[in-house]
């Protein structure tokens, strides 16, 4: 995929039309991915120079203890003062800033003792979190049950008790601030809804749970180069609740890849149906995120003039202040095209998969020529921005360092 980098910068995200005089999805945004207090801090001015206008922590974030593959959610115990104090700040810098911050904590994802929804010892525990992020003026809430079960007792009653769970949070935050909001994250979350389990548990939600109550949902599935609005009519019909569009793109779930070309394949009448978009992003290189955040913000905020070409050669022509430092964004780039080009999941990585591939059916000096190629590429990366990117530098030089241990005769 060849990049080409804008000769001349224009409004960004592209301007709306008579047409279409308010912006597609009326929440657009982003959530963090493990990311510690810093990084969020430091992606607050980038949602706001993009028009974004929604920020949600990573439940992960929370935890306590908060490393990839050894995760411990002990989701009973207060946070600790030093985390209240890193979160204030966060919800004050949203708000100064014309952004929701959304408050997520997931009650039984990576836990020794996950959360009984029956129980009213676990709910009173558990809302201790929202007590207080509503005492510091949040009016945003999110209870995740994603990537868990519905339960012993099959989809049905799992979904009636979710329902209910999620019904008795609600109102005890209405009760304190009738404008409050919830959006669930429920443990049927991507595709049409459609088979019986599915039907059940999502069929639960659609009669037991307040009609107020937002549903994340991913798309026509959990990552995914297609998200249609034939499968956002088919879900919608069966849990019958307002949507909220959480795009994995361009989250790498922490592992040693990149994601970095422009968001692509979303229908762009999603918006009819969805109100609100949130982008899921990558995990310590938050500042290569900015990339293709930026075109998840153009898409999010015009979807019907949306053009990924152009929308990746406008950020790319941003995020350089030279020629030299636009031309390198644009190589890395087409060394990481992201997840929605290649078709990939959240780990693919196609720099190595490409120096497998030339290994396998050319001749070694093709896959030098590659490895000479990022080699000077990462260094152009650190020559051009010797101070940023250090956590994408990484990544670049874990690449390298692989490819070199399946060529050991190169130095």
């Amino acid at each position: 995929m060849k990049i080409e980098v804008a000769s001349r910068t224009r409004p960004f995200p592209e301007p709306l039309s008579r047409e279409h005089p308010q912006p597609g999805f009326k929440i657009r945004g982003s959530k963090g991915w493990d990311w510690t207090p810093e990084q969020y801090m430091e992606e607050i001015p980038t949602l706001a120079r993009l028009k974004m206008n929604f920020l949600m922590n990573c439940y992960t974030s929370l935890f306590s203890s908060s490393k990839f593959g050894s995760w411990t959610n002990e989701w009973w115990k207060p946070m600790p003062d030093s985390t209240k104090d890193a979160y204030a700040k966060i919800i004050r810098a949203c708000r100064d800033n014309g952004i929701t911050f959304c408050f997520a904590f997931h009650p039984q994802l990576a836990s020794p003792r996950p959360l009984n929804p029956n129980s009213a010892a676990d709910f009173e525990a558990y809302y201790q979190h929202f007590a207080w992020a509503q005492s510091q003026g949040v009016k945003w809430f999110c209870i995740s049950m994603d990537d868990v079960g519905w339960g012993k007792q099959g989809p049905a009653i799992g979904g009636m008790q979710h329902a209910e769970f999620v019904n008795t949070m609600f109102r005890r935050l209405r009760q304190k601030d009738p404008a409050a909001q919830l959006v669930f994250g429920p443990v049927d979350y991507a595709g049409d809804g459609r088979g019986a389990n599915n039907e059940a548990y999502l069929g639960a939600l659609a009669s037991d749970m307040a009609p107020d109550v937002y549903v994340f949902w991913t798309g026509d599935d959990v990552v995914t180069s297609r998200i249609t609005r034939k499968t956002a009519e088919s879900y919608k019909s069966i849990v019958k609740h307002r949507l909220f569009l959480w795009d994995n793109y361009p989250v790498n779930d922490g592992n040693p890849t990149l994601h970095l070309g422009p968001l692509r394949g979303r229908d762009p009448d999603l918006c009819d149906l969805i109100d609100g978009y949130m982008s899921n992003p990558m995990a310590a290189q938050n500042e290569l995120n900015r990339i293709p955040l930026s075109t998840c913000a153009d898409y999010a905020y015009n979807p019907w003039a949306y053009d990924p070409a152009r929308s990746i050669s406008q950020a790319l022509r941003r995020a350089g202040k030279t020629t030299a430092q636009r031309d390198v964004l644009a190589q890395l780039v087409e060394a990481y095209p992201g997840s929605v080009a290649t078709g990939g999941g959240t780990g693919f990585n196609p720099v190595r998969t490409k120096f497998d591939q030339l290994l396998r059916t050319g001749p070694q000096p093709a896959a030098l020529q590659f490895l000479n190629h990022m080699i000077e590429l990462d260094h152009s990366l650190a020559r051009e921005f010797p101070h940023d990117y250090l956590a994408g530098r990484k990544t670049v030089d874990a690449d390298i360092a692989w490819m070199r241990q399946k060529l050991p005769a190169i130095k």
